[in-house]
């Protein structure tokens, strides 16, 4: 019996009022059945379309997410609509053909996704409805809180190498920093989402010379010895005295105490006679006969003695430790030192670099929320603390490389002793640094692009900086904690890339002086100083992390080591091979720095 004949049965059993029980029974499961089946298929609906829309939202979430400098390209269109299948069950829900689509219409900003399929009904095609026809649609998009970032990037002298074609390095490091930028910037165009960018370009030292002045001159000393040289005169074994008297009229004197009133004062010590000797005199008054041959009479005189040592003078550099006033330099003003040629004055202005606060020549350094930094005496590792204004010990030095030399004896063997050979040191200052602060994206490619690369790799000293800058407890803390005009929290993030592991060099001038001199960081001047140095970043690392800081570490055509890789907070380490890859890293980094969210 068909439907319609049912029902048509049905109705002339409702007019036929005798016996009518059964009929009316019978109508009333066909009203249940309609009841019961159009639940049964309007709930396998809702679940079609709830497992749809999952799979749509996870389609736009892994599409949005793989999105990179080339947009919404076919690798991020591959990728969601790999996860929308993954998602989608269409077998167990006995589906027809999902027809899933995604795209952007802001090139990757948002990622719009739809998926459309027909649902085969079980029970509500005994009452005509064979299908039902289910579309979805969604959307995601990535934002960015309040965040600061603090790039501390490794200038060194290696990111000058060439990777494939013509590009270094340091121009994958740009184009890079750029490409973040712009990630950042897109998903905060639409909202008052603060973003502030801070830098530390680091090498052999770092260039803070004038945020600390900025903060208070007193931080920085007024006076310090360096590895230098002095232009001293070497003198011969004096020769044995030579004298002669005066015999001219007016040296003649009638009486001896009138001669002693007279002659000229005996030298205290040699005294300069031409450039290359120097004579030493003494005077004394002698007696003597004065006669005149007209009239054949003579008559007593006192005359004056003369008689002198002189000795040969060779003059050249004395290569030793040399106090400067540092009092001028560090006011970026000109400042002049006799350490040109021959012992002239040459006038140099400080680049900003710094030499670092007192520290302990220790093996092994170490930090704990409850005892901080250990040992304590390292103050070149104290985030926080001010100098104490009385004490030079406490502050930071400028880095002359005007005044900087190397020394070795006669057998070219590098020595502590004051010699009479040497040379000047390298010394190597990158770009300056830069407080938290809001950039256009004119400002931030131009600070890029000054970026310039030369020096040793000292990774300490780039996290030493990075953390001060960035710590909300330390000399910049009120830059750091300045409040958002929004209100909101603000996430804060420290990036460090390197493109190689620890390399310090005990024979430049850098953050911890001439290390083979001055011994700040070893006891024999070498021995040991890059594990000395790598213990220092270590420690220097967790303190930074134990602020909230969240530390990103790249590690750029280099193995990521156990250092690195400790340095970093969890899931925050990557490694690049090429420019393709630190691109992509940094890419990460900002989708990480932000947040993917559904849109609708």
């Amino acid at each position: 019996m068909t439907m319609r004949k049912a029902f048509d049965f049905a109705a002339k059993l409702f007019r036929d009022t005798s016996g009518n029980v059964l009929p009316i029974a019978a109508v009333g499961m066909l009203v249940a059945v309609a009841i019961v089946g159009s639940a049964i298929d309007i709930s396998r609906s809702y679940l079609v379309r709830s497992q749809m829309q999952a799979a749509c939202d996870a389609g736009a979430l892994a599409g949005r997410r793989t999105v990179t400098t080339e947009g919404f390209d076919k690798a991020s269109k591959d990728a969601a609509l790999a996860y929308f299948a993954t998602n989608v069950r269409s077998a167990n829900l006995k589906l027809g053909t999902v027809v899933p689509d995604f795209s952007s219409p802001d090139n990757g900003q948002t990622v719009v996704g739809t998926a459309t399929t027909v649902l085969d009904t079980l029970v509500m095609r005994v009452f005509g409805r064979n299908t039902f026809d289910i579309r979805v649609t969604c959307s995601s998009s990535m934002g960015v809180g309040n965040s600061d970032v603090m790039m501390v990037l490794d200038t060194t002298g290696s990111m000058n190498t060439t990777l494939t074609g013509s590009q270094t390095r340091i121009q994958a490091l740009r184009a890079a920093m750029k490409n973040f930028y712009g990630t950042i910037a897109a998903a905060t165009a639409s909202s008052n989402a603060r973003v502030r960018y801070g830098f530390v370009p680091y090498s052999s030292s770092v260039n803070v010379g004038r945020l600390i002045m900025d903060r208070d001159r007193r931080y920085i000393v007024d006076k310090q010895t360096y590895q230098s040289r002095v232009w001293e005169a070497s003198y011969g074994t004096p020769s044995s005295f030579t004298s002669w008297s005066r015999s001219n009229a007016a040296d003649n004197y009638n009486t001896l105490a009138e001669c002693n009133a007279n002659k000229p004062p005996n030298s205290s010590d040699f005294e300069d006679a031409d450039s290359g000797t120097q004579r030493k005199y003494e005077y004394s008054c002698q007696e003597t006969r004065v006669c005149s041959f007209l009239i054949f009479n003579c008559r007593t005189v006192y005359i004056v003695n003369e008689r002198y040592q002189s000795r040969s003078v060779t003059q050249g550099w004395s290569y030793q430790p040399q106090e400067y006033d540092t009092s001028v330099y560090k006011t970026f003003a000109r400042a002049t030192t006799p350490t040109g040629t021959n012992g002239a004055n040459v006038s140099s202005v400080w680049a900003g670099c710094i030499e670092e606060r007192q520290t302990v020549a220790q093996s092994a350094f170490s930090y704990s929320s409850i005892l901080g930094i250990s040992p304590a005496g390292a103050l070149d590792l104290d985030l926080d603390g001010a100098p104490d204004v009385n004490r030079d010990a406490t502050k930071w030095k400028p880095m002359w490389p005007e005044v900087a030399f190397l020394r070795w004896d006669s057998r070219s063997n590098y020595t502590t002793a004051k010699t009479s050979n040497g040379g000047a040191a390298n010394s190597y200052c990158p770009v300056r640094a830069q407080l938290l602060a809001p950039m256009s994206q004119s400002a931030f490619n131009a600070y890029a692009d000054s970026l310039q690369a030369e020096g040793s790799t000292y990774l300490d000293i780039g996290m030493i900086w990075g953390g001060r800058l960035l710590s909300p407890q330390g000399l910049w803390s009120s830059v750091v904690n300045e409040e958002p005009r929004n209100g909101g929290e603000v996430s804060r993030h420290l990036i460090f890339m390197t493109d190689g592991e620890m390399e310090p060099n005990y024979l430049i001038q850098q953050a911890w002086g001439i290390e083979y001199y001055d011994r700040r960081v070893t006891s024999d001047g070498y021995s040991n100083d890059a594990a000395r140095h790598t213990s220092r970043f270590r420690a220097v690392c967790e303190a930074i992390k134990d602020k909230g800081i969240r530390v990103w570490v790249i590690a750029f055509t280099t193995s990521i080591n156990s250092d690195l890789k400790a340095c970093a907070s969890d899931s925050s380490s990557y490694v690049a091979n090429n420019s393709t890859e630190l691109n992509a890293a940094f890419q990460e980094i900002a989708k990480q720095v932000g947040e993917l969210r559904v849109v609708e």
